[in-house]
């Protein structure tokens, strides 16, 4: 095992970690981390490109074949992401800080996704030796039974948003299964998931488990698509980019899994206990600045209650601020200039159309003139067929939609290209279920939204929001294949 304090360099350059060590990207290239609060480079990280993707590949795949992961009993895989929790629980500031400063959340959103993350070890080390397979009969002296076993190398490629929680997400499960990984974390933040695969070294993990393999998503994140030796692979980002991973994986016939964002309806009946759903709805497109998958960014209002319901929208999306990760603001940046200039763009176009705007957060003094800083917005009533009704903002921009009856507000949430998750806000609990049932979403919550994370939870989405599930007890099975035994015993 390699000392964590052979990961010592520069405090500033960051190294890949391949086979258990920390490495240069063979061409010796580096790209800055830019600091989302603001704007300035504070970090360096290496430019991997085909090569050293290869290198990653072929050390996971020694790792499998020859090492003892895969074939270790599930217990005690069990046992080693058990200690990777508590070690990510003790160095839980060192984490947070890591990632607010390298994604531009608040250190309060930060924190809570460390404590994800080791739940996330935490649930599927208890889980790695509960999965198995089953019996079946058979007439005439067969005996039929079904084993769980590992794909081999995964391949997986992170988004930017959540890097400690995403990491978790899709590591742990794939790990307890006995799989061996390539990560490629997202450029514009991968240094927690660094700091995260030198803990997992100290926790015990064998070199070559987990590969940590920096670089832009065209050179290091495509080559890992299409390597030949990659057995399995987990996307969360975009519909189009999911669509070229999907492309290149095709050509190896290797299974995916995709994660591709949402367009989720928060949907307000007038019996509903706006004292409860208002803090929630907000912070369901408030927490880190509107940049996660499951962002309620459709705020669905009957038309009975809608005066109410927007002024008191209107009146807490006016005391919004935004600023420095540091700082105790409702949240911070958004990632970087060109997502900044894109979310601003949806908002002057919409603005420019003749959509109302409800209210209109602001950017902290300390903050003004630096970062990548959007405030938060509420418009409404928005039309249907417009942009923020139907495109994927990701950013903190809250639509408003009036809407008439029960059929109406299924119409409506019904009417996008994603179905990731959904929020109903009643107290008639007959028609939540009827409503639970007809909307075409992953997942739905019934006056809540959200579940701490939800590790328990299987997750993803009908339609352009993806297939495949993650989350709870289901990926297990997403990252594992099923192989069927038949003996013949007289």
């Amino acid at each position: 095992m390699v000392a964590l304090t052979e990961f010592a360099g520069s405090a500033d350059r960051y190294q890949a970690i391949i086979d258990g060590k920390p490495v240069e990207a063979a061409s010796g290239a580096r790209l800055d981390m830019v600091a989302p609060s603001d704007g300035r480079a504070f970090a360096s990280i290496p430019r991997c490109g085909a090569e050293d993707v290869d290198r990653a590949i072929k050390a996971a795949k020694r790792a499998f074949e020859d090492g003892p992961w895969a074939t270790m009993a599930p217990a005690d895989r069990g046992r080693i992401l058990m200690k990777l929790s508590g070690l990510i629980a003790e160095h839980h500031e060192e984490l947070s800080e890591l990632d607010a400063r390298d994604v531009g959340k608040s250190i309060k959103q930060a924190r809570g996704d460390v404590t994800v993350l080791s739940r996330y070890y935490e649930f599927y080390a208890g889980a790695a030796d509960k999965t198995g397979g089953e019996t079946i009969p058979l007439p005439g002296g067969f005996t039929a039974m079904t084993f769980r076993e590992p794909h081999g190398v995964v391949g997986a490629i992170l988004p930017w948003n959540s890097p400690t929680q995403m990491l978790g997400r899709t590591s742990a499960p794939a790990l307890a299964m006995g799989n061996t990984m390539v990560v490629k974390p997202a450029e514009d933040a991968c240094l927690s998931a660094i700091r995260i695969a030198e803990l997992a070294l100290e926790a015990g993990l064998p070199p070559g488990v987990l590969n940590i393999v920096t670089g832009l998503g065209e050179e290091a994140g495509a080559a890992l698509a299409a390597h030949p030796e990659v057995n399995f692979i987990t996307f969360t980002g975009s519909p189009e980019v999911g669509t070229i991973i999907q492309k290149l994986a095709a050509e190896n016939h290797v299974a995916v899994t995709l994660e591709l964002g949402g367009k989720s309806p928060q949907i307000v009946f007038a019996d509903a206990d706006l004292d409860t759903a208002l803090p929630i709805i907000t912070s369901a497109i408030t927490v880190n600045s509107g940049q996660t998958c499951v962002a309620g960014s459709r705020l669905l209002v009957e038309r009975a209650a809608w005066d109410r319901v927007v002024a008191a929208f209107a009146e807490r999306f006016n005391r919004l601020v935004t600023g420095p990760h540091s700082g105790d603001y409702d949240f911070g940046a958004l990632i970087n200039a060109k997502q900044r200039d894109r979310v601003k763009g949806f908002i002057s176009r919409a603005k420019a159309d003749g959509v109302g705007v409800l209210a209109e957060g602001k950017v902290a003094g300390d903050a003004e003139g630096s970062g990548f800083y959007v405030p938060a917005v509420l418009f409404g009533p928005v039309p249907v067929d417009h942009a923020l009704a139907k495109q994927e903002v990701f950013g903190p921009c809250l639509s408003a939609i009036p809407f008439d009856d029960e059929a109406d507000a299924i119409r409506l949430a019904n009417d996008t290209e994603f179905g990731l998750a959904a929020g109903i806000w009643t107290s008639d609990i007959g028609r939540a279920m009827r409503m639970a049932r007809k909307i075409r979403s992953g997942q739905v919550y019934i006056n809540g939204y959200g579940a701490g994370g939800g590790v328990e939870l299987p997750f993803g989405g009908f339609k352009n929001s993806g297939h495949g599930r993650e989350k709870g007890l289901e990926a297990l099975k997403e990252f594992s294949a099923t192989k069927t035994v038949v003996i013949n015993h007289g």
